[in-house]
């Protein structure tokens, strides 16, 4: 196996960028590469452009006060609107979960965002994300029902079971996405969490 030809960068200005756009997510070193070469073959107006709307970024762009998700206005634009169902929220650990939930448009509640799941393993607490903003939004007691949407995996499992722990007491409905078989997958392919995940949450057909 021949030993993988190293990045020499051609100048300490392609270098250093390189290395920023490698730390991205899903961003290896000879993609950030290309990305660098095709900005410098870009004409400047393009490159200005990008890095004005990279500035702005971080200028303009900070948290809603009500449900901690990214916004331009506060509050943003879903909390603020008066079409929604003010009883219901979803509790989703990154902003990006909400873009996914509203593009089914199955969805007209209220969102709430925690900003990460609870991890001892990597010092992640209760503490440490955006629960004590969530619990300040019951006192007035409009919410009927949370819908718990973390992820389905052992960080999301366990600040699931951890809020419903917290807000159970709260008189307040508490439920979880329903977890299942993916439309168009084959039985005799699923594993047999998924299996016993859609066994239990059936419903009438």
């Amino acid at each position: 196996m021949s030993k993988q030809e190293p990045i020499i960068p051609a100048t300490d200005a392609i270098g250093k960028l390189v290395q920023e756009f490698s730390k991205l997510p899903g961003i290896g070193p000879k993609s950030a590469q290309r990305i660098v070469f095709y900005l410098l073959r870009s004409t400047e107006d393009k490159t200005s452009t990008l890095a004005e709307a990279l500035a702005s970024l971080k200028q303009r762009v900070n948290l809603c006060s009500v449900c901690c998700n990214v916004t331009e206005s506060d509050p943003c634009p879903i909390c603020r609107n008066s079409q929604r169902d003010t009883t219901l929220v979803c509790i989703v650990e990154q902003p990006q979960d909400i873009l996914a939930l509203e593009h089914t448009g199955a969805y007209k509640g209220l969102y709430h965002v925690l900003h990460g799941a609870i991890s001892p393993t990597e010092g992640i607490g209760a503490d440490n994300i955006r629960i004590r903003e969530l619990l300040d939004r019951f006192q007035n007691g409009t919410v009927k029902e949370v819908i718990l949407a973390t992820n389905t995996n052992m960080e999301g499992e366990q600040t699931a079971m951890y809020l419903s722990r917290v807000i159970a007491p709260l008189n307040i409905k508490v439920t979880r996405l329903a977890r299942g078989l993916p439309f168009g997958t084959e039985l005799e392919y699923a594993d047999d969490v998924t299996l016993t995940r859609a066994l239990e949450g059936r419903s009438e057909f």
